[in-house]
């Protein structure tokens, strides 16, 4: 199947099929990530809190938990969430937010990738050197490496564990260890508004709350966002007026915009 199809495929099932995607995500972004999540077709739900969250993600379709605004109780809400999905089928999305930074954030987060089965770990590509223990360069949520310069580790890391990997940057990278997809869809302008990393991690759960095939979830996700990006870049004035329409071409994207706009390649 060429890739345009596969995500044209991927937005019309999570436009039917509408599933509820559980968040346990990080306060500075909670309100832009329901927004995206609604705008691709699926329904939002965030509940943080450990006496309900294992409870609520039995109704989801996939579960994000995203470590942006860390603290312990936090995390414990996040395991008991993780193993309520994986008991019940439900794929976990882990974005390891500024992993690399503090000992706390590298520490988490490596603690849910150990306890949790996870379906797909979205992040730039520092924070999934971090995580994998290859050194990856941040600077407090930033990145300082390229996903395409560390394709190799990337992939052997994906292997190795058996996820699904998105490593997001300038050039996109969204591996399983055997199959590589290449994403070059994407404007520079997406750097300066906050929350976008954190909707990609979002778009990635809605798909995978939709599709069977979690490479083809992260791919479609991660392709989403990226052409969603350049049609809003190019209607917007600056970072204020990028974020509805960013918001209004997630909502209204159409096969025939993918097709014309998608720059991406997959490998194996």
């Amino acid at each position: 199947m060429k890739p345009a199809d596969i995500i044209c495929r991927g937005l019309e099932a999570v436009r039917s099929r509408k599933p509820m995607v559980h968040h346990i995500t990080n306060s500075v972004v909670m309100n832009f990530t329901a927004n995206v999540t609604l705008c691709l077709g699926a329904a939002p739900v965030m509940a943080p809190c450990i006496e309900e969250s294992p409870e609520m993600v039995r109704y989801a379709g996939a579960l994000v938990l995203n470590i942006g605004t860390l603290d312990p109780e936090q995390v414990r809400s996040m395991l008991a969430a993780g193993r309520s999905a994986n008991e019940n089928g439900i794929p976990v999305i882990l974005d390891p937010v500024g992993a690399g930074a503090t000992s706390l954030r590298t520490d988490s987060a490596r603690m849910l990738a150990d306890e949790l089965e996870i379906a797909v770990v979205r992040g730039n590509a520092g924070e999934v050197l971090a995580l994998s223990g290859s050194g990856g360069k941040v600077r407090g949520v930033d990145s300082l490496e390229s996903a395409g310069d560390r394709e190799e580790v990337i992939s052997a890391f994906a292997r190795d564990r058996g996820w699904v990997v998105a490593a997001t940057g300038a050039t996109d990278i969204v591996t399983d260890g055997r199959s590589t997809a290449v994403i070059e869809n994407g404007h520079p302008i997406m750097g300066r508004v906050t929350g976008t990393g954190c909707a990609a991690s979002t778009a990635v759960a809605c798909f995978a709350a939709s599709m069977d095939d979690m490479f083809e979830a992260a791919f479609t996700g991660i392709s989403v966002m990226g052409i969603a990006g350049e049609i809003a870049a190019g209607l917007a004035s600056g970072p204020g007026t990028f974020v509805p329409h960013f918001l209004d071409s997630l909502a209204g994207l159409e096969p025939s915009q993918v097709t014309r706009l998608l720059r991406a390649a997959i490998d194996g």
